[in-house]
């Protein structure tokens, strides 16, 4: 909710169970483990907070790194990756995963270089190998799940018309999601209404290669991100 409240209904008797407290903003995010009986929220605040599914009691929370001179504001959105214990946290500052069991934070990337402008949304594909992140300033972004390395980026110039790109109003993807089936394919959903639908040419066959730099912090150490990205070519709309 808005005043930063947790509603947990029982729909079959349409009755509210609990209503937690948590967090200081408006409630972002909403993502249940089953494997580790949590629930964990994410609010305009940069908090996450744990919850057992149990009892409805909080058992931790953890503010967000922030990279410095940023603000902590705008939504974080979350997603569990299918081990149910790696969770995916999305800021427009950061791409983050996390060990829920533990609650710690094992990688980041930040945007920067190729990458500068604030993240939109970003989802993990539906095999869990890729996690497809946008921006705002048109640039789709394609990352190594585990350990977020940047794979491949693609131009707004690859999926908007150059009447659309010389316009007075700027197109920009506002959500991305991932086909249920092919691991390879996703939808960005525009700031114009429109819908576009993505995947690697043929003689591609998916969506960049591997890098061997790490981007952001891995383990609470920092590495540089400098070189990610810049040598990696976009790829084309089928």
């Amino acid at each position: 909710m808005d005043d930063s409240s947790i509603y947990i209904y029982n729909v079959q008797v349409d009755k509210m169970k609990s209503k937690l407290r948590g967090h200081q903003k408006r409630i972002t995010g909403l993502a249940f483990s089953t494997s580790l009986n949590i629930l964990v929220s994410s609010g305009a605040d940069a908090h996450l907070c744990v919850w057992s599914i149990f009892t409805w009691v909080k058992r931790k929370s953890v503010a967000m790194q922030i990279p410095a001179g940023k603000a902590p504001t705008g939504d974080t959105r979350i997603q569990f990756q299918s081990d149910q214990i790696r969770l995916l946290v999305v800021h427009e500052t950061q791409l983050a995963i996390y060990d829920a069991s533990k609650m710690e934070r094992i990688r980041q990337w930040i945007p920067e270089d190729v990458l500068p402008a604030p993240i939109s949304y970003a989802t993990y594909s539906c095999n869990n190998q890729s996690v497809y992140a946008t921006f705002l300033d048109g640039n789709v972004g394609v990352f190594e799940a585990d350990s977020l390395r940047l794979r491949c980026r693609i131009a707004s110039s690859v999926y908007l018309s150059q009447a659309i790109l010389k316009g007075k109003q700027a197109v920009y993807p506002l959500v991305v999601a991932a086909h249920p089936m092919e691991a390879n394919q996703f939808a960005i959903g525009l700031s114009d209404g429109s819908v576009k639908v993505m995947e690697p040419t043929e003689s591609e066959g998916k969506w960049g290669v591997s890098q061997t730099v790490d981007s952001g912090v891995v383990n609470g150490s920092t590495t540089s991100s400098s070189t990610t990205g810049n040598h990696i070519p976009d790829q084309l709309q089928r």
